[in-house]
């Protein structure tokens, strides 16, 4: 057993044949407790520190193609909600699914909702950054006629799903239930954003 422990840093050659036992297992503990991860105090996401770096290194796959997976998550957002599609005066009344995938509007606006989208995952885990950047963008949305508060929370799903088909395997359920908590927080926080511009 001393070896064991030797060989995990939690003793040395002036202590080994003559500690205690109870200060080998003092050792050890505090390498159990060293080996946890430190929760950071600006992280509101609801994600633990394990799950922020998940999240990060499995954003990095869905980033390869951002403009691409932006334009699938609108038009899987358009098909249950097309009284947003009508607010977009590029492609409102663009039917089918091949013309949106070809559409220079839609495309021009998936790559700016997938930057700020970028830059709200990779800084997730700092409340400061995130909650600023998307209390701006959401702002800017108050300019647009009917547009609702609410209407952030029904971009949910169809990011869910788009993530869900660009992963393929690698979205297991451990990565469907980060990407949810991330997405809610994302979206909640431009909700509030916008509500707090309204006022």
């Amino acid at each position: 057993m001393q070896a064991i422990l030797k060989c995990l840093g939690c003793g040395d050659d002036s202590n080994d044949n003559n500690n205690k036992g109870n200060k080998g297992k003092s050792s050890f503990s505090d390498l159990e407790d060293k080996g946890k991860p430190q929760e950071n105090p600006d992280n509101k996401s609801g994600l633990n520190v394990r799950q922020v770096f998940s999240l990060k290194q499995s954003w990095k796959g869905v980033m390869r193609d951002d403009v691409g997976f932006g334009v699938e998550m609108f038009i899987r957002l358009f098909r249950s909600n097309s009284e947003l599609q009508a607010m977009f005066k590029g492609f409102k009344d663009i039917k089918t699914d091949s013309e949106l995938r070809s559409n220079e509007a839609l495309e021009n606006h998936a790559t700016l909702v997938m930057t700020t989208l970028d830059d709200a995952i990779t800084h997730i885990d700092n409340y400061e950054y995130v909650k600023d950047l998307l209390y701006r963008t959401s702002a800017t949305h108050t300019k647009f006629t009917g547009f609702q508060p609410a209407y952030f929370m029904h971009v949910k799903e169809p990011f869910l799903e788009a993530v869900r088909v660009t992963l393929g395997d690698r979205y297991t359920d451990n990565m469907q239930n980060i990407y949810t908590i991330a997405i809610t927080y994302v979206l909640q926080t431009l909700k509030e954003g916008m509500e707090e511009a309204l006022k």
